[in-house]
């Protein structure tokens, strides 16, 4: 036989071996989705983090010709739904909307996780960002910049009590922060979700709190005063209200989002959900819904996205550590 004819022919065996041997072969990743895709959110539907997922995915599902069907599997900060996300088959059929807490935080928050999100998961995109507000009841407390707050807690330490919509939230954690930079003590007042903390400060029974801006904008009124913002600059949905980093540089903290899938899955099928995710929000009316509603919308490569999440993990592993917050 011809050598070169030889040569061809056990390249073609191989390559069709190589075929049979794939679970994924290229025809099928280029064809991906052939089926209904599950997106699992971490919390219970009506949240921010589930009217992004079902404005954006129905979308994508436009845009891929298949349906991309919202699972809520709320509970454990976060886990229950990352979890069910990790042990997924890796073939594009599972993907998770999880957030700062299911990326970053709760690696140190909880004592045994059963998930890594670095190992266990494949970035697809950082997806959304939503900024943080230092509400203020200034019939409680009687304080008009974080100057002011901060005069007041060193001196009367552990006097002034704020309120979050849980232990380890990014609310708490923001708080937290501030208190450590500016080496002051607080009382915490963790509460069952953002409603009756926010509740509780109109009615003065805490004095301030930090919150997602869509949530702090209705409140501002009466007493409710918005003294600061937890983003870097100012925060052109709140002009004239500064940043908490004017007072003490480097301050920042944000609620955010980032969507995955399992770790394995085809860089091809992760390569086309990124680019699906990026023509979505890139529509004006996508954009200008999730403005209404507060959301910053987000972009990246699944490599920035994994960037961010092991930078913003060192940053609160510190400030977790710091404060002594720990889960079982």
């Amino acid at each position: 036989m011809n050598p070169t004819r030889r040569n061809i022919l056990l390249s073609m065996a191989a390559a069709c071996a190589a075929s049979i041997l794939s679970p994924w072969p290229a025809m099928a990743q280029a064809d991906y989705p052939t089926r209904p895709v599950r997106v699992i959110v971490p919390y219970a539907a009506g949240g921010g983090t589930d009217f992004f997922a079902r404005l954006v995915f129905a979308e994508i599902g436009k845009d891929l010709g298949q349906q991309f069907v919202i699972e809520n599997k709320a509970g454990a900060g976060t886990n229950i739904g990352a979890e069910s996300a990790a042990r997924a088959e890796p073939d594009g059929y599972t993907l998770l909307l999880g957030d700062s807490s299911t990326f970053a935080t709760n690696r140190t928050l909880y004592r045994n996780l059963s998930f890594d999100p670095y190992k266990d998961f494949s970035p697809i995109s950082l997806s959304g960002r939503f900024a943080l507000v230092l509400l203020v009841n200034t019939d409680k407390l009687k304080v008009n910049s974080v100057k002011e707050l901060v005069e007041a807690a060193r001196k009367a330490p552990g006097s002034i009590n704020y309120g979050t919509p849980g232990l380890g939230s990014p609310f708490h954690l923001a708080t937290e922060l501030l208190s450590q930079q500016a080496g002051i003590k607080m009382t915490h007042v963790p509460y069952r979700g953002a409603a009756p903390a926010v509740q509780d400060l109109v009615a003065g029974n805490i004095s301030m709190m930090f919150i997602d801006f869509a949530t702090a904008r209705s409140q501002l009124s009466g007493p409710i005063k918005a003294i600061a913002v937890a983003s870097p600059g100012p925060f052109p949905g709140l002009p004239g209200v500064p940043p908490v980093a004017a007072d003490y540089p480097g301050f920042e903290a944000w609620a955010w989002q980032g969507i995955v899938a399992p770790a394995g899955t085809p860089p091809q099928i992760v390569a086309k959900l990124n680019e699906a995710y990026r023509r979505a929000v890139g529509k004006p009316e996508i954009r200008e819904k999730l403005a209404a509603a507060g959301i910053d919308v987000l972009q990246s490569s699944p490599e920035e996205m994994a960037a961010y999440m092991r930078a913003e993990g060192d940053k609160w592993e510190q400030v977790i550590k710091t404060a002594g917050i720990k889960f079982e």
